[in-house]
């Protein structure tokens, strides 16, 4: 019979060579606790599995997480979905399956200046994250410059294959930028190229009539309009009102309230 000593090293050696790190490490452990809880053989594995599973998620998820580019603060944890109507909330449940990323649908996000669209972009690309989507957080002006240096370079096509890796690009901020004539072309080039193919996220102050501010060309305009929104969810916030302005508001008032207490002890 081989020494259990032995035998017990071999295994932890087999298993890591088997990248199988969880169960390495928790293997013998198991094996005590299905020993003294009269496990079966297969509940005993089984649990072993689960464990190297949830390790492999966990591992995932970082890895993600540091590649996406995301603003980890802002989560739902830290927005009041309930500021928003409920067929928005609707809209954001059912967004966070992240189900509609296999179809390759766009979303937008359009709202004034401090409604939360970003945070609400941010907090649906996490939950997207956590069920084992890669995605990239970007501001607009960034993905073009990088865009615009990837074409001086002559290598926009690897460029845009890197970016064709992740199942969802967030575009923030898309209404601020002000193209010159190529960085509106790189820009269409990569919407064009993730049509029907990958989704895009696209935040915005700017309702569609708008977008001429952003593409300059009429046809253009219609044409990365018509790619972004062929396939899309809609989220309409124009109607929320500014959280940013909520909190001035209550400050003003506040200060105005103690002002006035102030003066009636006076």
């Amino acid at each position: 019979m081989s020494n259990p000593i032995n035998r017990h090293n071999e295994l932890r050696v087999l298993l890591e060579g088997l990248k199988l790190t969880a169960m390495a490490t928790s293997f013998a452990d198991l094996a005590l606790k299905a020993a003294k809880e009269g496990l079966s053989h297969e509940a005993y594995l089984h649990e072993l599995a689960t464990r190297e599973e949830a390790l492999r998620h966990e591992r995932r998820t970082e890895r993600l997480l540091r590649q996406s580019g995301l603003p980890l603060e802002k989560t739902f944890r830290t927005f009041d979905v309930k500021r928003l109507s409920p067929a928005l909330q609707l809209h954001i449940e059912r967004l966070k399956k992240g189900a509609f990323l296999e179809q390759a649908i766009n979303v937008v996000a359009v709202g004034k200046p401090g409604v939360g669209k970003s945070h609400v972009g941010a907090a649906l690309a996490y939950e997207w994250i956590l069920a084992g989507h890669a995605v990239l957080w970007t501001p607009t002006s960034t993905l073009v410059q990088r865009l615009l240096a990837a074409k001086r370079d002559l290598r926009l096509p690897q460029e845009l294959a890197k970016l064709d890796k992740f199942a969802c690009v967030i575009l923030d901020d898309i209404g601020y930028v002000q193209h010159d004539r190529d960085e509106m072309e790189v820009l269409f080039t990569f919407l064009a190229e993730r049509y029907e193919h990958k989704s895009v996220m696209i935040t915005t102050n700017l309702v569609f009539s708008e977008w001429q501010k952003i593409f300059k060309d009429p046809m253009t305009t219609l044409a990365a309009i018509d790619r972004v929104v062929h396939h899309s969810v809609i989220l309409d916030m124009m109607s929320v009102e500014s959280y940013r302005a909520e909190v001035a508001s209550q400050h003003h008032l506040s200060e105005e309230t103690g002002s006035s207490l102030m003066n009636r002890n006076q």
